[in-house]
């Protein structure tokens, strides 16, 4: 869980080797545990490294355009004596209390120091057999990289400049930095975001503001058509992005009339977290 240190209650090798007493039912939810074969299984807290790194992995997994579901730690189920919580899981997340029957089919977990190595290839063999498509395991500690593990094939190890797929999962491929650069991952959280909205890019946003403009300026005239195409440009940037745009910030937006106001508010409109801090 997150690049926690984990501390085992048993070993590797008696849990695998022998059927602990615990069942699902019986832990409850926001305890530190997990289950490996009915073994309790306690998960410390996450380090700094581990929780930005969850953080930029999980935005731009969950607005992939192909995602319907996403979380971070939740719990599966596939059996009564397992129980195991992906760092982030992808696929498979329902909106309802209590422990999900089956596995994610995308699954991530962030390795960091302290790294309980044994645990982690117990988790990652129950998460495959139980039906798993892919782990990406993101590894925090020397140079950063991901492992893309799959049933019966080899383990894949990819770095900086590489990309990782999920075919019929995730819509678009994942730069490995994405999964620890929050930069990065604010990037292709945008790209998402667009094309959740029907744009493929922040240039399809703008080409479309310029068409507008060409249109509307047959009506009223080149100049105020190009107004016009801007503003709604940044009207339409800041709604890909899943903000409210209240009525106050609408009219002030549309009732500009300097073009480069307009331009400069394009380029703020992709990251401001709120369509007031336009105008700061």
């Amino acid at each position: 869980m997150g690049a926690r240190a984990i501390l085992r209650s048993v070993s590797s090798s008696k849990q695998r080797n022998s059927t602990g007493p615990w069942k699902a039912h019986q832990v409850r939810a926001g305890t530190r545990y997990e289950l490996s074969n009915g073994h309790k299984v306690y998960c410390a807290p996450t380090g700094g490294d581990g929780a930005r790194g969850t953080g930029a992995g999980f935005e731009v997994l969950d607005t992939d355009p192909a995602v319907e579901s996403s979380g971070i730690d939740a719990g599966y189920s596939p059996r009564p004596k397992t129980l195991r919580a992906p760092d982030i899981a992808v696929g498979n997340v329902p909106d309802q209390p209590g422990w999900i029957e089956g596995v994610p089919p995308l699954a991530v977990e962030y390795a960091s120091v302290g790294q309980d190595e044994a645990e982690l290839q117990d988790k990652i063999r129950e998460l495959l057999a139980a039906g798993t498509q892919l782990i990406w395991v993101v590894r925090l500690t020397g140079p950063r990289r991901v492992e893309v593990h799959q049933r019966d094939a080899p383990t894949r190890t990819l770095g900086p400049g590489q990309q990782l797929v999920a075919p019929g999962i995730l819509r678009n491929p994942v730069p490995v930095e994405a999964m620890y650069d929050r930069n990065v991952a604010h990037e292709l959280t945008l790209r998402n975001l667009l094309q959740r909205r029907g744009y493929e890019t922040l240039d399809a946003v703008r080409e479309e503001a310029h068409r507008k403009g060409h249109r509307k300026g047959h009506r009223k005239g080149h100049r105020e058509g190009h107004r016009e195409g801007r503003a709604q440009a940044v009207v339409d940037v800041l709604r890909a992005r899943g903000l409210t745009v209240d009525a106050s910030s609408k009219q002030r937006i549309l009732a500009e009339e300097d073009p480069t106001v307009l331009d400069r508010w394009i380029a703020r409109a992709v990251t401001v977290d709120h369509a007031s801090d336009l105008f700061d």
